[in-house]
């Protein structure tokens, strides 16, 4: 991996996550308590052996970029190891990145600084583990210029992802990006064969194509729109599919692009056997945590007139967080949130520094950072009274609480 740059695509706006995307982008989004949602990718990256990485930002991205300086600046330099972060620099024109595409095009300075024979670009806002190191040995050995994770999803879904064919040695033959009617993959009329949106090229050969495509009168100046349709013919692209391997069938891998996805995502963590292991010692995901004390369960008096439970149940709680006389169930707690007596939270998601006041009812929510509940408030109870108070409810129903809003 040593001749390996990792590119991590973290400027998206993340405007169908809003209001969690009204202060910060999509790839800082809290996700799982602890983590941050571009955790995952970063992690991915040195548990795989990557250590030379770029984090290409643009929107909103202050939140992101000090959590990066916190809790990812403890490789060594000395040893050309690095997570740095890419902002635009305006180095090539007076634009910001165009699209993602640009966003490598612009930076292919900096990249040449490293000199990477092979570059990797990843993602920064979706949920999984990958090896991305058996990616690139696939990529090396099958002498592609370009390579493409793939997964196949159902046929209904196409139209959000590029869909690509390939032929009986998983070269791509062809590649649409979101077409309205998807091709189906050839023994399975239901299903067609989706890109991850993450990539190998051969660093010359990217370069050549970004210059190419970069003179384009018209180019959306982006790898699903305009770079990959214009090599697939002319150049060896391969598909790489993300298989599970003890199943042999396609592995996890989430795109939390919506409210929904988002919420139902993170709720899995809350099972007995969630999909997505978070406490494999084999698999670590890193993240920087603050130094705070143990969360703290008080206040169960069952046997009084009027019985406080200070409960969790099913539920992942944060350091820092205290239940005091609430009753928590299938909850994801972030740092420092503390429950009061007599209250009841379901199915929710309460941000750092989130209060519930006492005798308060919240089911079925997402309650952004620094919020303090009011005692006897109801959230996502009454989606009228809901929407009446300025809040904002999903397709699904999730009612979400922005970021420091004040209750009257």
């Amino acid at each position: 991996m040593q001749n390996v740059l990792a590119v991590v695509l973290a400027g998206g706006k993340g405007s169908r996550l809003e209001p969690l995307t009204r202060d910060r982008s999509k790839p800082a989004v809290p996700f799982g308590g602890c983590f941050r949602i571009i955790d995952f990718t970063l992690s991915n990256c040195l548990n795989s052996g990557l250590r030379k990485i770029l984090v290409m930002t643009q929107y909103k991205a202050a939140s992101l970029e000090r959590h990066i300086e916190l809790g990812w600046h403890f490789l060594p330099a000395e040893l050309g190891e690095f997570v740095s972060v890419r902002p635009p620099e305006q180095r090539v024109d007076e634009n910001w990145y165009m699209g993602t595409a640009d966003a490598i095009y612009q930076n292919i300075y900096t990249i040449e600084k490293v000199r990477p024979k092979h570059i990797v670009i990843l993602s920064g806002d979706h949920i999984y583990r990958m090896d991305y190191s058996k990616f690139i040995a696939d990529h090396i050995a099958s002498g592609a210029n370009a390579s493409i994770a793939c997964l196949p999803v159902p046929l209904d879904e196409g139209r959000r992802f590029g869909i690509m064919q390939v032929d009986e040695n998983r070269r791509v033959v062809r590649f649409r990006e979101k077409p309205e009617q998807p091709d189906a993959i050839p023994d399975r009329p239901e299903q067609c064969l989706a890109s991850m949106g993450i990539y190998v090229f051969d660093t010359e050969f990217l370069f050549e194509q970004l210059c190419i495509d970069a003179n384009e009168p018209g180019s959306n100046r982006d790898f699903g729109k305009d770079i990959i349709p214009s090599i697939v013919d002319s150049s060896r692209v391969m598909a790489w599919p993300f298989e599970d391997p003890e199943t042999g069938g396609p592995a996890y891998w989430r795109d939390v692009g919506t409210l929904d996805s988002y919420y139902e995502t993170s709720m899995d963590l809350t099972s007995v056997r969630p999909q997505l292991n978070l406490y494999d010692p084999e698999w670590p995901i890193r993240t920087w945590q603050p130094p705070l004390p143990p969360p703290k369960f008080v206040f169960n008096d069952r046997d009084s007139s009027e019985p406080r439970i200070g409960s969790a149940t099913d539920s992942l709680i944060c350091s820092g967080s205290i239940v005091s006389g609430g009753k928590v169930d299938r909850c994801i707690f972030s740092p420092r949130v503390r429950v009061n007596s007599f209250s009841s939270v379901t199915n929710t998601i309460l941000f750092e520094g989130v209060e519930v006041g006492r005798h308060c009812v919240i089911k079925r929510a997402i309650v952004d950072k620094g919020v303090s509940i009011p005692e006897g408030t109801r959230i996502g109870v009454d989606p009228a009274e809901d929407l009446a108070r300025g809040l904002t409810i999903s397709e699904g129903g999730i009612t979400v609480v922005p970021r420091n809003v004040r209750f009257v």
